[in-house]
């Protein structure tokens, strides 16, 4: 009962108040621990095998040091009130996801683009992607919205919800380092090739399973929705395996055939072109209520993963 409680109070803590800046947020501290780690590496090792060999230490400390202060903390508060202890399992898993963030940067863009305000809503997408987005038109700045939706309802929701079920907050936290890990030294450039290789394939990994359900709940709320729920699996099923990353192409394809849209494409980055596979069929052009309708589709698959997951915690503990 405890867990299912835990869960749901997690979750509705997210949509309610999201990330308040007042308050600390523990990927803040993963962010500047990974920093201070990176600085210390580099000052003593140098070369690409040693690299590679320290870059193993990263997820080793972060995610473990993560899963450990966590549960550490979880049992000095119990041994207090086992109450406060549930509530602060409770708040420290609604940070590691992201539901109300996620919609309301998404919403943001689609304000200025109804405003026809296009660089309002390119410098409103630039807070959220990574790709340049000076140069987009209205469609193409649709197009990076919703391919971020659609590939953070993974790891920005479902992923840290389905690691809270498996092992609570402190395993929610530890999935949340790895992901930042992933965000932050996980690049396939000349700076992170080495260091940050075991922090990026260890985040494949971890979203390998919950990006796969992510599918199948995002093709079940294409049906709920009244969308073409079979064009949104025959699209995730032909798509998916096309993107460069293991995982981002089964939300993706799966969002592209459930509106009848064609994702990918070219994105520039740091004044580079670099070309993505197309995800689903160009049946109509891209729309800003497109935004409307992945979110809508990003809110209703998370509530339903959350419920599922809070029956099978009470039906998995003996209620």
């Amino acid at each position: 009962m405890t867990v299912a409680i835990v869960l749901l109070a997690a979750y509705v803590l997210d949509r309610l108040i999201g990330d308040p800046r007042s308050l600390p947020h523990p990927v803040v501290l993963m962010g500047k621990a990974i920093s201070a780690l990176e600085r210390a590496i580099r000052r003593f090792v140098r070369k690409p095998r040693s690299l590679k060999r320290a870059g193993v230490l990263l997820p080793l400390l972060v995610a473990g040091g993560s899963w450990l202060v966590t549960a550490v903390l979880l049992w000095l508060l119990s041994q207090i009130s086992p109450w406060l202890a549930l509530a602060a399992e409770a708040w420290l898993i609604s940070t590691t996801i992201a539901s109300k963030g996620l919609k309301d940067a998404g919403m943001a863009v689609y304000a200025e683009l109804k405003k026809g305000d296009l660089p309002a809503a390119r410098l409103a997408l630039g807070m959220i992607v990574g790709r340049d987005t000076s140069q987009l038109d209205s469609q193409e700045i649709a197009r990076g919205t919703v391919e971020t939706v659609a590939e953070n309802i993974v790891d920005a929701i479902i992923s840290p919800l389905f690691y809270a079920l498996l092992g609570g907050a402190p395993l929610a936290m530890a999935y949340r380092a790895v992901n930042t890990l992933d965000s932050m030294v996980g690049y396939k450039n000349d700076k992170y090739i080495n260091l940050g290789w075991a922090s990026a394939r260890l985040d494949d990994v971890a979203n390998y399973i919950p990006a796969r359900i992510t599918a199948l709940l995002l093709t079940l709320c294409a049906w709920l929705l009244r969308l073409n729920w079979r064009r949104c699996w025959q699209t995730v099923r032909r798509d998916a395996r096309l993107h460069p990353s293991p995982n981002s192409g089964y939300p993706e394809s799966a969002v592209a055939g459930a509106l009848g849209i064609r994702l990918g494409g070219v994105n520039v980055y740091h004044g580079v072109a670099s070309f993505r596979a197309y995800m689903g069929e160009p049946l109509r052009s891209m729309e800003p209520e497109d935004i409307i309708v992945t979110s809508r589709l990003m809110l209703l698959s998370s509530t339903i993963f959350v419920v599922l997951s809070a029956a099978a915690a009470f039906f998995w503990f003996g209620g």
